[in-house]
């Protein structure tokens, strides 16, 4: 998948964006600075290795410096860039970066606002309705054992254990199933010329895939083999993390907006911004796409065979488990916004923490252990991260439920290469509702 002259190309470019557009290299440096007082903001950085030298040789800036510095930067974008689009990202972004700064210089918003200058959008709960239906369905979907006591979880387990697949048969796994969504990936949206994923297999650790955007069109994933080994999970992982998900993104952002119209902006990512509201939105839309509950078992059953599971000797019995898995990974799939209300629940609704904990101990399912869901709603980045995947793909699928299948198509295209911000896409949603409301 090399392509040194497609690289050399977007190195070039990137080089003489730095120089040419104080916008792009100022909100770097900013965005850089504010990533040293709160670690794990910066999820990928590759801009000019320069910025990033002069920023970790320099003193810290507090916080307050860096909310000042974000304002005045707003206030330039207005009079410096002419595209309407960038500048609403720009816009949107700088918010966000303005409300951390304020939010460690200990005069925090109010949770809900908090969220909404993040993420660019009025937050939501998920009704419970969905949580409690989810929970029904796997009751009925997941074998009861010979406890009567027995919890969903622990039949959850019982039934992950069946479809396991070793170590030395995960690489080859991986490698097909991965091929498979590229090739899907390809025919629909396309890819860059010369972009190009690594994967390195490593054991230990409670995480299952760590995915790290490297620039010039590369993403390296470690894959830890105790974790990320059950089919089901090796599908979500090549379509949200790989094709058409966060890597395809990343890749098409930097050779369109970054190689060919010189937005340095977008060589840096951040967490807790609207960006990473829109990048979690199109790797689980993008999933839906790629692997829809329709062609989900027969890849179910190849990676059965492939995996070297006993269930893939019988046909019939392997073609009952992967249609039941389906159904499986649709119920987990709407709790995986538990966590999210949770800390609406602790941040803005007045619950105590234990409260809190027994609504995790409710309605949690599988590995995701309440205690460690817990300090993940009461850190300073996390509190705000869980709501990241459940209103990116709340929003996105609004939106691409009202085209057709040809229109959704464009629409992920313009997610993979434009500068959109989630407000963008709100108002436009809002305007379809008043036309097909007849005003």
């Amino acid at each position: 998948m090399a392509d040194p002259v497609g690289r050399a190309r977007v190195r070039r470019q990137m080089d003489l964006s730095a120089a040419a557009d104080p916008i792009a290299r100022d909100y770097l440096i900013l965005s850089l600075r504010l990533g040293r007082l709160v670690p794990g903001l910066v999820d990928a950085y590759f801009g000019p290795p320069e910025l990033k030298a002069q920023v970790e040789s320099e003193p810290p800036f507090n916080s307050t410096r860096l909310r000042e510095d974000a304002s005045s930067l707003e206030s330039r974008v207005d009079q410096e860039v002419p595209e309407e689009d960038r500048r609403r990202w720009l816009h949107a972004q700088l918010v966000a970066i303005e409300a951390q700064a304020l939010t460690l210089s200990g005069d925090p918003l109010p949770y809900p606002d908090y969220i909404a200058c993040l993420f660019d959008i009025v937050p939501e709960m998920t009704p419970e309705e969905i949580f409690d239906s989810a929970t029904d369905d796997l009751i009925r979907l997941l074998p009861s054992g010979e406890l009567r006591a027995e919890t969903v979880t622990d039949r959850l387990a019982t039934w992950n254990a069946r479809f396991k697949i070793e170590p030395d048969k995960l690489p080859a796994a991986v490698d097909w199933i991965v091929e498979r969504v590229r090739d899907k990936a390809d025919r629909l949206v396309g890819l860059p010329t010369g972009e190009g994923i690594d994967f390195e297999y490593v054991s230990g650790g409670p995480w299952s895939a760590f995915s790290k955007y490297q620039g010039r069109l590369h993403t390296l994933i470690e894959i830890n083999t105790e974790q990320l080994c059950r089919p089901a999970d090796l599908i979500r992982m090549a379509a949200h993390d790989c094709y058409p998900g966060r890597h395809t993104e990343q890749a098409w952002k930097e050779r369109r907006l970054v190689g060919d119209l010189g937005r340095l902006e977008t060589s840096i990512s951040l967490v807790n911004t609207p960006q990473a509201l829109v990048r979690d939105g199109i790797a689980s839309v993008g999933e839906r796409m790629i692997a829809s509950e329709g062609v989900m078992p027969g890849m179910l059953m190849e990676l059965y065979e492939r995996g070297g599971l006993a269930i893939a000797a019988d046909p019939g019995a392997a073609r009952e488990a992967a249609e039941k898995q389906v159904r499986i990974e649709r119920a987990l799939g709407s709790l995986r916004a538990v966590v999210a209300n949770a800390a609406y629940l602790l941040h803005s609704h007045g619950a105590t923490r234990d409260d809190v904990l027994a609504y995790l101990r409710r309605y949690l399912v599988g590995t995701a252990r309440p205690e460690r869901q817990l300090a993940l709603i009461e850190d300073p980045i996390s509190r705000a991260e869980v709501v990241v995947a459940g209103e990116g793909e709340r929003l996105l699928r609004r939106w691409f439920d009202l085209g057709s299948v040809g229109e959704q198509v464009g629409r992920f295209g313009k997610l993979l290469r434009e500068e959109l911000t989630p407000r963008s896409i709100a108002e436009e949603l809002a305007s379809i509702d008043l036309i097909r409301d007849g005003w």
